[in-house]
């Protein structure tokens, strides 16, 4: 996570699985990089958050040209972006970390599934074993293996990795200030309690948030994990995946 006072930004590393990226940094390396290059080039005025990011994936990618970015694993990442100005709250999703809007007409979510969509089959055959079993692992890279080859594909999904046209594909609009009441901009290991864990509603998010803040609604997350530590309840890719959010209001 980085930002400013009136700039948030959020990113989620992709897992690896194991497998060979042709990077010699690695995922957290990238993360970090493209954070801060994110933050440097939406700081001139009236820039577009599409353009910003643009030219923060060019800018990582020329820092390390000497590894394979070809590689379909070279180091990648979700972004999710908000950022105010005088009228307006302007964000931007690539893949799979939403920004959540709790304004006078409720809440508004904004998130890009479209991985969702591909390799179903790959996708049901890890989900059916527990997590930290062999099966699952190897079950893992198939899966990841194969999203490789329809990564930053029209027939695949978007993120963020070496190829700047990427930010082309990424959902991005405005909200009126105004209608907006407070916002929170999280990684999808967060998001899960309420789009896949479904022990919380988003009014039930902003409730935590405005109470203990992003640290309390982490510990939330981590305390229902722990009741299915193997994924027998909810499957899924890791017992506890990153978690990383921002709240704002005003």
């Amino acid at each position: 996570m980085a930002g400013t006072p009136t700039l948030t930004v959020v990113l989620d590393g992709l897992s690896t699985a194991g497998l060979n990226t042709g990077c010699r940094h690695g995922v957290p390396w990238y993360v970090a990089h493209l954070g801060s290059q994110i933050v440097a080039a939406l700081a001139a005025p009236g820039r577009s958050l599409t353009d910003g990011l643009a030219d923060a994936i060019e800018h990582v990618a020329e820092s390390h040209r000497e590894c394979d970015l070809g590689n379909p694993g070279t180091p990648s990442a979700t972004v999710a972006i908000l950022r105010e100005n005088s009228d307006a709250l302007e964000y931007l999703v690539l893949a799979d970390s939403p920004v959540v809007f709790d304004g006078d007409d409720g809440i508004s979510v904004i998130t890009d599934l479209r991985v969702d969509d591909v390799l179903p089959d790959l996708k049901a055959e890890v989900e059916q074993y527990e997590t930290h079993t062999d099966q699952h692992r190897t079950a893992l890279q198939r899966l990841v293996s194969a999203q490789r080859q329809v990564r930053n594909t029209s027939e695949g999904y978007w993120v963020a990795a070496a190829m700047p046209e990427a930010s082309e594909h990424a959902l991005s609009g405005t909200a009126p200030r105004v209608d907006v009441r407070a916002a929170a901009v999280m990684s999808d290991g967060v998001s899960r309690l309420v789009t896949e864990y479904r022990m919380a509603t988003w009014p039930d998010v902003f409730d935590v948030l405005r109470v203990g803040g992003p640290c309390a609604l982490i510990d939330t997350v981590r305390k229902t994990e722990a009741t299915d530590p193997t994924g027998r309840r909810w499957p899924r890719y890791k017992s506890g995946d990153d978690a990383t959010v921002a709240f704002c209001q005003w």
